[in-house]
């Protein structure tokens, strides 16, 4: 008696235990135990572990058993998985599921109000963008539709997150069962988000890339201040700190964001998991090196309407390559051992499975794939004690299917969430599938395929006369096909449940009888029945080129030992231009100038008889290879770096290296008085963003004066701060004021100082570390920001554009201030009004130092030919204005010790002219930077005739794509 009294009570407490929740019951209760078994599957609990003819048992929401020959306990429900496969369910760490996503409303910069305190009531940041008190689990709930779409694709648990801002606040990890809302929420804080989008914050600010990540950039140091002070409190701030110990997710929305967030990462010490964009392939080396797990979407592009010609040619190089080569970008990441995870995040639902199988097409393993859906994930998000596989005491999630389920036949058939069952689709009473021995025959019967999508064929009659059809339905088929005689023959019947199944019905011939037919399974199913598993041929796919643009390499090109016979140097030394020497070029440096060099090894030899070498053209004011050019929602902004939004794919660094191109000078826009710090780069073609830093250089800023900054052509409206030319005077004093203020407090107490990017940057303008580059075009305020200077003790380097520098160059000069400008450019607006060609001329003559520069992507292939203007109208002297594109703006850039002349020892940064570098007829035939060559006018045409068959054969490919399906039509500067 009191053992069956002890047993009751384990039974009572068990079922108690169940039954323990917060929320009554409207009712009886109704407390059955959930136990269950599965049995007779083929169990996968691991992408590298398989149990045939295994059994799981589930207890409410655990596995408690997996194996082999177990004795199932009294009281579970058993279910036969005969034939069967059991996978874990598939996590995807970066989802939306069940939380509200905010409503993006863009409004125009150039006319809008300015925003410059977020409208948010309460405690928060100033930047709404700063969303860091954003709790995912406090807005989340169910969505059955979501969650039955999600469940088809074998998904059981996700990350969900609120996409809204550059830091998102934290996700939650749930569910996807069906059951309440806070039964799902496995893990309420998984992770913290960030992006280098705004998302919905009315903030102005930032108005750019480069805006976005200064802001982020600046709230790790507000953060870290604000750790350690107790003047303020901030609840955006005091989250952001909080969450730094979950796993930091980033969002990229391209490629090249990458390197950005790796910037980040290094400058903070942070570990990111990144959510990619799927291009990753294109810089496989560089994305290995940054150590940064990633979260993968199966975005592939489809076919584009390649069917007229004059649309396919609107499509570039680029976008061919990219719909050919993104299948096999997850392929490549397995190859390099890079980690990731695959999401259904910015893919099509419908399209997920297609595209996975066709990832697999493209070389990706089976185990790779179903580690990147379940273990890597859970690795990720730090749930690999609860999910990721099949194991004792980890939560109940798993998948059934009726063919191992990378097979493109396969079909998930149940989803089990939580111990939940979720019959996606009904599985048949009996699994027809096999070989089959057609009684008083020679004839067999072939039946594959899946449960739900049956094929059969018959073997011993004219298979080109045979046409067999077969319909299932629970334990009833009908089957039809041709005998030899061409008779169609159907039969009907019923399918027994016995071991072998057999077939048995009636065969109803043509003329009208009908006969006893008979059939019995020899052969189960298996994926290798008859002919043998089809093994398809990996697609071939084109070679990925740096950069990943028309004209790009297949593999970067190095530095050659290189000596140029017999040629015209234009020195920009003492030496002047000297004639019928030889220049040798060693180890990316100039080895030697002089007669009858020679040089023994691999040294290549030119013949330069007739030809012209020069230094590379320096552009000291340029915006090419940049992804945003201004940061104007400020009237300072300092805090920017021209260097986040380099942009290696640039087509423009290709053609100016054409134009004899080898450095450039990336300066912000003008649409603010005090813009983002530059970024002085050479023309590496191919490198990936920091491979094209100049390095070791005097770093600048750009300064801006004119109509520009006080937004004449903005349109009307309430606009930011100054809107008059003496609000711009007022800007720079406040901010060098600031900045005067916060260098003593640094002197003081520097712990106690929070660092701001901002006055960073003009402090060390102050200490003569960064140098000033000022668009200018007037008089009256190129005098006001000199004075400006002299007053807050700092010094201008540069005006650049200073039409009308010709008026005070005597002032410019007696302060060493050089001017960069344009040789004939005025009219274009009513400050160039008394812009002259003989500027450029003049400033010479009175001792500024003087360069000639583009502010053009397209005038930068001919600065020599703007240099050659100065010739004509002022007279100049052929190497004076051929300094003004070499010498004279690398001494404006402080970078005249490395490049800028030929002399031995600098960078062997130069260019072989075909004629006299100032002619219209002179052709760059070879460009070097650091002594390699990236510009050869005689491979440039082989490169474009392989364009052209490169083109040629993935537009064909794309024609014969079954899949495609006309886009719309796009154009594009890069073919």
């Amino acid at each position: 008696m009191k053992k069956i009294l002890s047993l009751l009570w384990v039974v009572f407490t068990v079922t108690l235990s169940n039954a323990q929740g917060t929320f009554p019951v409207n009712g009886s209760h109704d407390v059955r135990p959930k136990k269950y078994a599965v049995t007779n599957a083929t169990i996968i609990t691991s992408p590298s572990k398989t149990i045939s003819n295994a059994t799981m048992l589930v207890d409410g929401q655990k596995i408690t058993y997996v194996g082999t020959n177990k004795n199932i306990p009294k009281g579970y429900v058993i279910y036969d998985m005969n034939g069967k496969y059991v996978y874990p369910s598939f996590i995807d760490a970066f989802s939306t599921y069940g939380v509200t996503q905010p409503e993006i409303e863009r409004s125009n910069p150039w006319s809008s109000p300015q925003v410059f305190e977020s409208p948010k009531k309460g405690a928060y940041n100033w930047n709404a963008a700063i969303r860091s008190e954003t709790r995912a689990y406090k807005d989340f709930t169910i969505d059955e539709k979501k969650a039955d779409e999600l469940q088809k694709l074998g998904f059981g648990t996700v990350q969900s997150i609120v996409k809204d801002g550059i830091a998102r606040g934290s996700s939650t990890i749930v569910s996807l069962a069906k059951t309440k809302d806070n039964e799902v929420v496995l893990k309420p804080e998984s992770a913290a988000h960030y992006s280098f989008n705004k998302g919905s914050s009315k903030n102005s600010y930032p108005g750019s890339l480069m805006g976005s990540v200064a802001l982020l950039r600046q709230t790790y140091y507000d953060a870290n201040w604000y750790a350690k002070q107790d003047k303020e409190y901030n609840i955006s701030l005091e989250e952001f700190n909080r969450m730094r110990n979950l796993p930091q997710f980033f969002e990229a929305n391209q490629l090249l964001d990458l390197f950005r967030i790796h910037r980040i990462a290094k400058e903070f010490d942070i570990s990111y998991i990144i959510k990619s964009a799927g291009d990753e392939y294109k810089r496989l080396a560089e994305v290995k090196a940054m150590n940064m797990p990633l979260v993968v979407p199966l975005n592939f592009p489809e076919a584009m309407d390649v069917s007229d010609p004059m649309d396919a040619n609107n499509i570039s190089l680029s976008q061919l390559k990219h719909w050919e080569m993104a299948p096999a970008n997850l392929s490549m990441l397995a190859k390099e051992n890079i980690e990731f995870a695959i999401t259904s995040e910015g893919t099509k639902l419908t399209e997920f499975w297609k595209n996975l199988r066709k990832a697999m097409e493209y070389g990706l393993t089976e185990e790779q794939a179903l580690s990147a859906l379940t273990i890597m994930p859970a690795k990720f998000l730090q749930i690999e004690d609860k999910l990721g596989t099949l194991e004792k005491d980890k939560i109940a999630n798993f998948i059934i299917t009726d063919a191992p389920i990378f097979e493109s036949n396969a079909n998930i058939l149940e989803n089990w969430i939580q111990g939940n069952q979720y019959v996606l689709q009904k599985s048949p009473e009996v699994d027809v599938r096999g070989t089959y021995k057609i009684a008083n025959s020679n004839i067999s019967l072939f039946i594959k395929g899946t449960t739900k999508n049956l094929k059969a064929e018959i073997e011993g009659v004219d298979k080109n006369n045979s046409e067999v059809k077969l319909k299932v339905e629970d334990k009833l088929f009908h089957l039809r096909y041709k005998l030899n005689n061409e008779e169609l023959v159907s039969i009907q019947g019923y399918i027994s449940n016995k071991n072998p199944i057999q077939l048995t019905g009636k065969m109803y011939h043509e003329d009208g009888t009908m006969s006893d037919w008979f059939a019995e399974r020899i052969k189960p199913f298996s994926e290798d029945l008859k002919n043998g598993k089809k093994n398809k041929e990996k697609p071939e796919i084109g070679k990925i080129l740096y950069p990943f643009v028309a004209y790009g390499n297949e593999e970067l090109p190095t530095a050659e030992d290189v000596i140029f016979k017999n040629v015209t140097a234009w020195t920009n030394e003492a030496e002047g231009i000297l004639e019928n020497v030889d220049v040798h070029i060693r180890n990316g440096k100039i080895y030697a100038i002089g007669k009858n060099l020679s040089a023994k090894g691999k040294t290549v030899e030119i013949d330069g008889t007739g030809k012209h070498l020069t230094p590379g053209i320096i552009d000291e004011h340029s915006h090419i290879a940049l992804q945003a050019i201004n940061e104007g929602a400020q009237a300072v902004t300092a805090e920017a770096r021209m260097s986040d939004v380099v942009n290696s794919e640039d087509i423009a660094i290709y053609r100016q290296l054409a134009g004899g191109v080898t450095t450039s000078h990336l300066l912000h826009g003008s649409a603010n008085p005090i813009g983002a710090q530059s970024q002085v780069i050479k023309l590496r073609w191919g490198n990936a963003p920091e491979g094209l830093f100049f390095g070791n250089n005097m770093e600048s800023i750009k300064f801006a004066l004119g109509e520009n900054v006080k937004q004449s052509n903005w349109g009307v409206g309430g606009q930011r701060f100054p809107q008059t030319r003496m609000g711009v005077e007022q800007v720079f004093v406040d901010a060098f004021t600031r900045a005067h203020e916060y260098k003593k407090a640094l002197v003081h107490n520097k712990e106690l100082v929070r660092r701001d990017l901002e006055l960073d940057a003009l402090v060390e303008i102050l200490d003569d570390k960064r140098y000033i580059t000022c668009h200018s075009y007037v008089q009256s305020e190129i005098n006001m920001l000199m004075e400006v200077a002299d007053r807050m003790d700092f010094r201008i380097n540069t005006f650049t554009h200073i039409m009308e520098g010709y008026k005070i160059a005597d002032k410019l000069a007696e302060r060493g201030i050089a001017a960069g400008t344009f040789s004939d450019w005025w009219a274009y607006k009513i400050e160039v009004a008394d812009a002259i060609p003989y500027n450029a001329s003049l400033m010479h003559e009175q001792g500024v130092l003087t360069a000639i520069n583009s502010d053009d992507a397209e005038m930068a292939r001919r600065l020599n030919h703007e240099a050659a203007k100065v010739v004509k109208y002022g007279g100049a002297s052929e190497e004076d204005a051929f300094k003004m594109v070499t010498l004279n703006p690398a001494k404006m850039m402080h970078i005249d010790d490395r490049v800028g002349s030929l002399k031995v020892g600098k960078d062997a940064d130069l260019v072989l002219w075909s004629n006299h570098p100032l002619s219209v007829y002179a052709r760059a035939e070879q460009t070097y930077v650091d002594g390699i060559k990236y510009w050869d006018i005689d491979k440039h045409e082989a490169k474009v005739k392989e364009i052209e068959l490169e083109r040629s054969r993935i537009i064909r490919k794309m024609l014969d794509d079954k899949s495609n399906i006309p886009k719309k039509k796009n154009t594009s500067k890069d073919k």
